[in-house]
């Protein structure tokens, strides 16, 4: 056996060096370095290679790495690094080619087969590190969650959340220290969960059943209106779902929404897709807390809320975005005209106008860039006395272009 890169990702189980392949094994005993957290650490020591452990400062420990280059470095990990783990931090910033991995099954494909699920069909969520208002996304009729906790107290406030958003009937499964000789398994309901602390060292497995009270709701666009708290400034449903069908979400695409009022489009764009990316700029302080308010409520509070004017913040919203939303401001002199300057190359620009002057910015934009003028027209059924009758809403205006190299 040869290693054939300098530095090495070994992924350890609950049961350790037993659970290693040959070749794992080889890199432990040969490296010059090894780098853990204190747990990792503790299943391989008695050798004589230099330990270096983790701190509370990430990029901290990868520059004491670098200084290693040219001795045999191996960094012990849990699990599958590649799954939630170190791994994808460590191959950005030495490279693909400098590392070599070794996975061993990690705790969503162990926690699986415990179940009998099957690993595609489920959602796999961590709340370590996150919000643990990001399973607000998840929560549907039928759906099976595994969520890597962030500490023993993580399946307790996963069965008060399932229970305050109408899924406490929904089973819980806690397994701790799978793989290892101290396992256990511990279930129950979420609504009569009984265990106030677990393992620190836990992963939870949740067969989500909708109670009476549960609301859930689709991952399309156009959820209904009071689903978000606002002040009477949020793109109504219809419009709304035209407005994302323009915005076109995909993977990896950074939304920023300008004029964000409820920030209803960037929370709808969030949701469309797991790894889209969105910004909300609203200059109403007290719209910047409703909007991390409605963020989190409807799964989605990795949303980025900056408050301010928009012409003033809009150097500060980080690279060019892929798609920009004006929904405020369309009149400003000068606004869009510094959107499609930021917007990237093949970047959508999608603004909505209710006033005549912001249609007239419109016709006067479009005749310098192109793109597509639409009128949107909704009308609602609503009482009139003891009948019914439909009652137009305020028409709007909206323009969406692709940034092109012709315009």
């Amino acid at each position: 056996m040869k290693r054939t890169t300098w530095l090495a990702v070994v992924g350890l189980g609950e049961d350790g060096l037993e659970g290693l392949s040959p070749y794992a094994h080889f890199l432990i005993e040969t490296a010059d370095v090894l780098v853990g957290g204190e747990r990792h650490l503790s299943k391989v020591s008695g050798g004589s290679q230099e330990q270096l452990a983790w701190g509370k400062n990430f990029d901290a420990t990868l520059d004491e790495i670098e200084t290693r280059r040219g001795k045999n470095v191996t960094i012990l990990a849990s699990g599958n690094p590649m799954y939630f783990g170190a791994g994808s931090v460590i191959a950005r910033r030495f490279g693909p080619k400098e590392i070599t991995v070794i996975p061993v099954p990690g705790a969503f494909s162990l926690a699986a087969s415990r179940m009998g699920w099957s690993l595609p069909d489920a959602k796999t969520v961590t709340i370590h590190g996150r919000p643990l208002e990001s399973l607000n996304l998840y929560l549907a009729p039928g759906q099976n969650l595994l969520i890597l906790s962030r500490d023993g107290g993580s399946p307790q406030e996963v069965a008060a959340l399932l229970t305050e958003k109408g899924f406490g009937q929904s089973r819980i499964t806690v397994f701790e220290h799978m793989g290892g000789a101290e396992e256990k398994r511990i279930e129950g309901v979420a609504e009569s969960w009984s265990y106030p602390r677990c393992a620190d060292l836990n992963s939870i497995a949740v067969e989500c059943i909708a109670g009476p009270t549960a609301r859930p709701l689709t991952r399309l666009a156009g959820l209904p209106d009071d689903v978000f708290e606002h002040d009477g400034q949020l793109t109504k449903r219809e419009v709304r779902a035209v407005t994302l069908a323009a915005l076109a979400p995909l993977p990896h695409q950074t939304l920023w929404d300008l004029g964000a009022g409820a920030g209803s489009i960037a929370i709808e764009w969030l949701r469309s897709e797991r790894w889209t990316r969105a910004v909300a700029v609203e200059q109403d302080s007290g719209r910047v807390a409703l909007i991390a308010r409605n963020a989190a409520n409807l799964g989605v509070p990795g949303l980025k809320v900056v408050e301010g004017d928009i012409i003033s913040v809009l150097d500060e919203l980080g690279p060019a975005p892929d798609a920009i939303f004006v929904g405020g401001g369309v009149s400003d002199p000068g606004l869009l005209e510094a959107c499609w300057a930021k917007l990237s190359f093949r970047g959508r620009l999608v603004v909505n106008a209710v006033t005549v002057e912001g249609e007239h910015r419109l016709l006067d934009f479009q005749s310098k860039h192109g793109g597509e003028l639409t009128r949107i027209s909704v009308e609602r059924a609503e009482p009139v006395g003891k009948l019914s009758g439909f009652k137009p809403h305020r028409p709007v205006i909206q323009y969406a272009c692709v940034k092109t190299e012709s315009c």
